[in-house]
Formats: structure tokens, C-alpha cells, sequence
């Protein structure tokens, strides 16, 4: 992980995300010498790791970098720049979006257009990127769940017992309580230590991330990745159509990596930055950007944390992250609009809460926190143009216009509902802030029509033929569940479709070939 390797690899993907990564491990057999850069470097075992105080309280862990709001103000960004991208600090739960997501469908503040694609398409992409990652679930649980030719290769993580209890509750209500599909390997999670895994890091001990994936493609001698090495410009060919390499910095010199193909995977607003501060004289607005669409159309999901409490019901649960509603996916359950997804969160701690109530004495935190049991409600974001990525002066300006509001109030009413008639009777709630990355994606958004869209079907610009995006910055709607599997199973639908364009095929996770579309 130190020189530049000399000579072009036939592929280079800028970032190791869960894009980047399951790319490359979809590729990794097919003989290509592929090359992954990644800015930040190997996150190390350390104590912090699993300290919420440290994590939650301190910042531990987070870049120093800024960006702009809309306003022009400074703030330090959520996200994240190790080995594996944001998916060393993600929840680890691997939805797929569901079949009517695909379509058109109607919210209460506007319309969630349509895929260039059905469902049916990416379904056998689906159930490849979900044994990539382990995912443990349990299918039929669900009545929103599409369909699916098989159920998960593992059991579902167990519920602890104040979960089972909980399941118990909700079930009685009439809901659906369903276990969520989880990329975690519990028992060795635990080993490590007794905390959530939800924003915590993992240190190669129990999750299963990009990085994990990652190094399933390092096994092949013809791949190899470059950590401290970060993409700050694409270099246009003269034909104004091949990009001809990357610019790239590592320990203060900057050099030019060129390769065959060019794969941007750093995520939805670097990737649409870097596209930005690639202009030229021949594309002035920016790389792949003839239709004026990069950096448009972000998409951040609405999200709120609620608590529920019982003071009969005591839950000294360790990482309560195993359960899921749906019930009002589609619908409020009243005939109105569809609200959105509801999941645990991590199991919420003194430590965790208490930088978001700094006043609150440590003992009566602690109580709190003994009979919480805490969710997080996430509503779908609609697209919407003037909600963009922009440089100023080289900063990233990000211009959130939050949409589907109306739908989010309606999700977190009903749930306060929902929890009071299952015999909570105190119900807290608290919208996450708008800086924070609750699964930002959209900036540079795939389609058949290039005057309104900057990729293709399979991820590649339309103005450059050996330049692929291949994170969530493609995706053309937010859906309301967490985007990380439908990114890993389009990344594994492009690299069959790369592979198929070396003369190879994408057989090194043992890819059924014979099931693409």
C-alpha cells in the first residue's frame, strides 16, 4: 500500500466504499489489473473503537474537514475516509429497496419518479451481493419485502430478550415486526467487546463492510489498493471524450494515474465534487456533465431518533439492532401516503446521548437510557434539482432542500401512536440534523436519456465512454430504506457487465452468471 505501481492498470477505482469495494470484488477474477486509491488510510484497532465517549462525545474519529451550507457557513461533515469508506461506521443493515420503489410512486409533497429499470432486474444482483456480505435474515416476515427466488444463507442476528419481549408487543398491535437483514457477525462482534455496532467502527471484528469485501479481491495478485492517495481531478483526453487519467496527491506530491477505465467511487457528494473540479475549456461545466445534472438532485433521507419508554419494562440490552417495521411503508395505515421505513437503532447509552443533552446529570442518564428502547424513523427524500453539490472558490458547497416533509411529520405522529397504544406511555423524539450523512446519494444520477441524466444503465457517463460512478451517487430515488445493498447489487450487475467487455466474467465470489438480466 505505498508506491504508485508503475504502469496503467486496466481499471482504477477512486474509493473504497462499498461501491469501489464490491466492484472490485466482482471483478477481481477476471485476470484485469486493477488498482483501488483510497484517501484515507487502514482504520487501526485501538480502545476508542469501542468508546461511545470517544465516538459520540469526542469526535474521535471524524475528519478535519469542512464544507459550506446553502448560507455559506461552515461545518464538519459526517462523513468518514478510511479503508471502507462510511461502511466502517454503518449500521449494517442490507434492505432491498422494494418492488414499487422501482415505479413511480405518489408522497405527500410530490412523486418519487421512476427507475429506468424494474425491480426483476437487479433481483438476482440482490440475492449476490447479499451472500457477498453474510447477511443474516429471515424472509416472509416482511409483507412490503419483494420477491425473492431463496431466503438468506444465515439465521437472523437474535433478538435479546427485551427485543423478543418488544417483538411480542408490536405484534400484538397488529404490526409486522420483521428481523432486520444485518451484515454482522454477532458472536464475533461481541468477543471485541459489549457494545452496538451501529456508528461504531469496526476494526476487522465482526462486521462485514466494504473493507471486509474488499480484501476478498486482494487475494487476486492482479489487484492491489493505494491508501493516502487522494483523486482531486480527472484529466480529459483531447478528443474531449476519453478520460485520460487522474490527478492524484499522496505525502505532498501529486502525479497522474491513468488507466483503461476510470471508476469513481467516492461517494455522492465527493464524487459529484470531483466531476465539478475536473472542468476544462471542452467541458466547462464540469466532466460528464452535458445534461447540467452532477451535483443535482442530492438526496439526504429524512430521519428522526425516537424513544420509547415503559418504566415496567427495563431494557439493559447491548445492541438492540434487530428489528424493523413497515407497516406504514406504503401507506399511513389510514389511506393517506406512503411515510416511510422504521428500525432500532443502536442501543443508546449515557455516553451516546450525552452530547445531545449536555445539562442532563450522568446518574439520571443512565436511567433513562436503562428503559429506552430507541428507533430511528427514515422517510424518502424526493429529488429535487436546486438541492445540489457546488465548489466555491474549491470548497464543497452542499444546498440541502429537504423535501417530503409533510410525510416525515405524518411517520413520526403515527409512530408516537403506534408506541403509546403498545403501552409506552412517555415517547421522545428528535430529528437528526441536517448535517448529518443519512444516506446521501443522487449527484450524478443514472437514466437512458443523457439530456437528463449523466449515467447510463450500467454507470457510465455518456459523454466518456471509459468513465464509470459507481456509489450512491447514481441512484435516481432515495427510497426510505438504507441504500447500502442496492449499491453493492448494482455495482456486482456493472462489474458482469465490465467483465463481459474484457472477455471475462465476474465469477470471483462465485457469481451466478447465468442469472443476470
Amino acid at each position: 500500500m505505498n508506491a504508485i505501481p508503475q504502469g496503467s492498470p486496466d481499471i482504477l477505482i477512486v474509493g473504497s466504499g462499498i461501491g469501489g469495494a464490491t466492484l472490485a470484488a466482482g471483478l477481481a477474477a477476471t485476470g484485469a489489473r486493477i488498482t483501488i486509491v483510497e484517501r484515507g488510510e487502514q482504520l487501526a484497532a485501538q480502545p476508542e473503537a469501542r468508546d461511545a465517549a470517544a465516538i459520540f462525545g469526542r469526535g474521535h474519529f471524524r475528519p478535519d474537514e469542512r464544507w459550506i451550507d446553502g448560507e455559506g457557513q461552515p461545518f464538519n461533515p459526517g462523513n468518514y475516509y478510511y479503508l471502507g469508506g462510511n461502511s466502517k461506521f454503518f449500521g449494517a443493515v442490507m434492505l432491498r429497496y422494494r418492488e414499487r420503489d422501482f415505479e413511480a410512486l405518489e408522497h405527500a409533497d410530490g412523486v418519487s419518479p421512476a427507475w429506468p429499470f424494474a425491480y426483476a432486474e437487479l433481483a438476482p444482483w440482490y440475492a449476490e451481493a447479499e451472500r457477498l456480505f453474510a447477511v443474516r435474515g429471515a424472509a416472509g416476515e416482511d409483507p412490503t419485502e419483494p420477491p425473492r427466488a431463496d431466503g438468506y444463507a444465515y439465521p437472523p442476528v437474535p433478538d435479546e430478550a427485551p427485543i423478543a419481549a418488544l417483538r411480542e408487543r408490536l405484534a400484538r398491535q397488529g404490526l409486522h415486526p420483521f428481523s432486520l437483514p444485518l451484515a454482522v457477525d454477532i458472536e464475533r462482534w461481541l468477543q471485541h467487546g459489549r457494545t452496538p455496532w451501529d456508528a461504531f467502527p469496526d476494526t476487522r471484528s465482526g462486521k462485514i463492510d466494504a473493507e471486509n469485501v474488499l480484501a476478498r479481491a486482494l487475494a487476486h495478485p492482479d489487484v492491489q489498493v493505494l491508501t493516502k492517495t487522494r483523486a482531486r481531478r480527472l484529466l480529459l483526453a483531447a478528443d474531449g471524450r476519453r478520460i485520460d487519467g487522474v490527478e492524484v496527491e499522496r505525502d505532498g506530491v501529486t502525479s497522474v494515474m491513468r488507466a483503461g477505465t476510470i471508476v469513481l467511487a467516492t461517494g455522492a457528494v465527493n464524487s459529484a465534487a470531483l466531476l465539478l473540479a475536473s472542468a476544462t475549456e471542452a467541458a466547462p461545466d464540469g466532466i460528464a456533465n452535458r445534461s447540467g445534472v452532477v451535483g443535482r438532485h442530492f438526496m439526504n433521507h429524512n430521519c428522526t431518533a425516537m424513544l420509547a419508554f415503559d418504566p415496567r419494562l427495563p431494557n439493559p440490552s447491548v445492541y438492540q439492532k434487530t428489528l424493523g417495521l413497515n407497516d406504514f411503508y406504503f401507506d399511513d395505515g389510514k389511506g393517506g401516503p406512503p411515510l416511510g421505513n422504521v428500525q432500532l437503532l443502536g442501543k443508546i447509552t449515557a455516553p451516546i446521548l450525552k452530547p445531545q443533552l449536555p445539562w442532563m446529570p450522568n446518574p439520571l442518564l443512565k436511567l433513562v437510557c436503562g428503559y429506552s428502547f430507541d428507533w430511528y424513523l427514515m422517510s424518502e427524500d424526493l429529488p429535487d434539482p436546486e438541492s445540489r453539490v457546488t465548489l466555491d472558490g474549491g470548497e464543497i458547497r452542499l444546498t440541502w432542500k429537504r423535501t417530503n416533509v409533510t410525510g416525515h411529520r405524518l411517520l413520526v405522529e403515527r409512530m408516537r401512536e403506534v408506541f403509546r397504544a403498545a403501552g409506552f406511555p412517555v415517547v421522545l423524539a428528535k430529528a437528526f440534523d441536517w448535517r448529518t450523512p443519512s444516506h446521501q446519494c443522487g449527484t450524478v444520477r443514472f437514466g437512458t436519456d443523457p439530456a437528463t441524466s449523466a449515467l447510463d444503465v450500467w454507470c457510465r457517463a455518456h459523454d466518456h465512454p471509459n468513465l464509470y460512478v459507481m456509489d450512491a451517487s447514481f441512484l435516481p430515488t432515495s427510497a426510505a430504506v438504507n441504500p447500502a445493498l442496492t449499491i453493492a447489487a448494482q455495482a456486482l450487475r456493472v462489474a458482469d457487465h465490465l467483465a463481459r467487455s474484457l472477455g471475462g466474467r465476474a465469477a470471483a465470489i462465485g457469481l451466478n452468471t447465468e442469472a443476470r438480466t
